[in-house]
């Protein structure tokens, strides 16, 4: 029987599937539009076009857009907070905003839980994590009957110092439990959390909580569907970190899920550059929605130990990812006189004109179809016709709120929308220090091998890596990933004063507690490693910057206050473009990485041939406001060693390859399209 590894990737406009066939090697990938509804029907639309029975299947994963998409819509659950007594309102206080400082127009992000259901609960610990004031369980018993009268899905717990003792967090749980029972989502913030910074911990708890009972929903359901259709495979679900969880243990850790569709594209990115040694990437996945944007450097994805979403901060591990509204979907207008291009899309339903559903608004597929930069007959490998007639009337529609031809404003829409993406791209990399002409170009999404050529040649990079299955990638990412589990731990000290061999006690004992936690999982403990580092900064400075560790007990090896301190003088000097060598450095929190390894499907390099010839046809594409004679290939009639002189077009089944003139185009051993950018004449 044939068996397979499948891996989902839900975007807003497609719902991807990837699937490994062990016993020959082969990779097949699927792709139907995204049930905006009931997301799992899309899932299983997209399974069912790679493997023929869910019973085939030996191992799977999810990345869901569920939370994330249930916080930008607002279609999260009512949330109770329980904060200390005195401190209710730190959430709605905030922070300023150091980035718009001397924006007048600036305004706060409206808080998810308005004032009036923040419930101060008196009981209080100081910062050693000793109680100086009992927890008021009666005041508990009370906000868990406002739960149960005014109908709130989901409580929030946020009390003071919870990081360090978490006693008064965990009895009020129990509390909660035993007046609501298990049907209401509770949050801790200490489990959300280690940290200090009580804001920005009490923002991720009301996020998970405002969040976690849609995903929660979410993962049931398809759990209980696949089973029914007979998976006895275990479902995984991918998390922002890059890493993955059993969805059994996802609906505990529903906000580490937020941003987990579209991480896959960076692990694949990951894996690209360990099989095609490029350890500088920059990966784009660009949609029928959105734009994603993700570095990695010196072979590792780029994580952070927090990040922001729309003014909201979240602490977690996440891959460092820039998202834009810019995608196939994204929709043109007149503004002010000028030509916008996004966010808004045209999704799935009713789509670009040239889908044919009856949408009427030009969209950036639009435009590249009227310039001949797509095959309409062999659209998304010949599953669907485009109307080019369609595609054009929307276009002449706007062109004629400028005084312009349908193919002017059909480049400049091209141009707008790659002026954006290009910004993106720079956000990432050049407001971070990071030269993107030291980086290869990865573009994957159906559409970002469409628009990679015009980004490059803007960012002056030289090389374009186009993976094999494009507008699949993120899913094939997942199936490179790792289970993962993380730690953090508060501990505040000058390095100098450091006691070295608690230290590494420490490492020794949060080492135990994730590869505990990875094994749970189902991954034998010899496939289990761990990752270690410390959060660092020069005495009075407030911000951190994380510092590797080679092992759990380097602090125990040599001078080891030299050598971090060494360490992190580099590390700032990268990240900020000075150090202070010499200036004393204190440490503020350790951190802890599981990975278990659940195999992951080997490639096998094809040996170049010598008729390296292809078939190809001749038509004429719009570049630089020229028709220019191009070459239409299929990907499939491509060897390894074939060469392609740009302009040229590549299809296949998931995504479309420009080639604009000054480009050359390489098959790999591996499969992959490597694109050589060539300045202008």
């Amino acid at each position: 029987m044939t068996r397979y590894r499948v891996a989902i990737d839900i975007g807003g406009t497609f719902t991807d599937a990837v699937a490994y066939e062990q016993q020959t090697g082969r990779y097949l990938a699927g792709k139907a539009s995204t049930t905006p509804d009931d997301l799992t029907q899309g899932v299983l639309a997209s399974i069912n076009q790679v493997v023929e029975s869910l019973t085939d299947i030996d191992f799977t994963v999810n990345g869901t857009t569920q939370g994330i998409n249930a916080f930008l819509q607002r279609r999260g659950v009512p949330v109770l907070l329980l904060a200390t007594e005195g401190f209710g309102d730190v959430y709605h206080i905030a922070r300023g905003s150091r980035t718009r400082l001397y924006d007048l127009h600036y305004r706060k992000p409206e808080p998810l839980v308005p004032r009036a259901n923040i419930v101060g609960i008196a009981g209080r610990l100081d910062s050693t994590g000793a109680e100086r004031t009992a927890l008021d369980e009666k005041a508990v018993r009370e906000a868990a009957a406002r739960v149960r009268c005014e109908g709130f899905g989901a409580v929030a717990v946020a009390f003071l110092f919870s990081y360090v003792n978490p006693d008064h967090e965990l009895r009020a749980e129990a509390i909660l439990r035993e007046e609501l029972g298990p049907e209401v989502h509770i949050t801790l913030s200490h489990r959300i959390a280690r940290e200090w910074r009580e804001y920005e911990r009490t923002s991720s708890a009301v996020l998970d909580a405002y969040t976690g009972p849609v995903v929660r929903r979410y993962l049931e359901r398809l759990e209980s569907e696949m089973q029914s259709r007979g998976l006895a495979a275990t479902l995984h679900v991918m998390q922002s970190s890059g890493g993955m969880v059993t969805a059994a243990s996802a609906q505990d850790l529903t906000l580490r899920t937020l941003l987990s569709g579209p991480v896959g594209g960076a692990m694949g990115g990951v894996a690209l550059s360990r099989l095609l040694e490029r350890p500088n990437l920059i990966c784009i996945d660009m949609g029928g929605t959105s734009f994603d944007v993700s570095l990695i450097v010196d072979d590792r994805p780029d994580v952070s130990n927090e990040a922001e979403l729309e003014g909201f901060p979240i602490m977690m591990p996440v891959v460092n990812i820039r998202t834009i509204g810019a995608g196939g979907g994204s929709i043109a207008y007149s503004e002010a006189g000028g030509l916008r291009v996004g966010p808004e899309s045209a999704g799935a339903d009713p789509g670009p004109a040239c889908y044919g559903r009856g949408g009427t608004r030009a969209t950036v597929t639009d435009a590249n179809l009227v310039l001949d930069r797509v095959d309409p007959d062999w659209f998304a490998g010949g599953t669907m016709q485009l109307d080019r007639g369609a595609a054009l009337e929307a276009i002449s529609v706007l062109a004629q709120e400028f005084a312009m031809d349908a193919m002017t404003l059909a480049e400049g829409i091209c141009d707008v929308a790659n002026a954006k993406m290009a910004q993106a791209i720079r956000n990432i990399t050049v407001e971070r220090g990071i030269e993107p002409r030291d980086f290869s170009l990865v573009a994957f999404g159906g559409a970002g091998p469409m628009h990679a050529a015009f980004l490059a040649r803007e960012l002056e990079i030289r090389e374009i890596i186009v993976p094999s299955f494009p507008g699949t990638f993120s899913a094939w990412g997942m199936l490179e990933s790792e289970l993962r589990m993380d730690t953090s731990q508060l501990m505040y000290v000058p390095l100098a004063v450091a006691d070295t061999h608690v230290l590494a006690q420490r490492f020794a004992d949060m080492a135990t507690e994730c590869v505990d936690a990875v094994i749970r999982e189902g991954v034998s403990s010899e496939a289990v490693r761990t990752e270690h580092a410390v959060d660092a900064r020069y005495a009075s400075q407030e911000y951190t910057l994380t510092v590797p560790l080679r092992s759990a007990d380097e602090p125990l090896q040599g001078d080891f206050v030299a050598t971090l301190s060494g360490r992190f003088d580099d590390a700032h000097l990268a990240r900020f473009g000075h150090s202070n060598p010499g200036a004393p450095v204190e440490l503020v929190a350790l951190r802890t990485t599981a990975l278990g390894d659940l195999g992951r499907p080997e490639a096998t390099p094809a040996p170049v041939g010598e008729n390296v010839d292809y078939p190809f046809e001749t038509r004429e594409a719009i570049f630089g406001h020229k028709a220019c004679p191009t070459r239409v290939v299929r990907r499939d009639s491509l060897c390894p060693g074939a060469v392609i002189q740009g302009p040229a077009i590549v299809v296949e089944q998931t995504a479309t390859t420009v080639m604009p003139p000054h480009t050359s185009l390489t098959v790999h051993p591996l499969g992959a399209m490597i694109i050589d950018i060539a300045k202008e004449a």
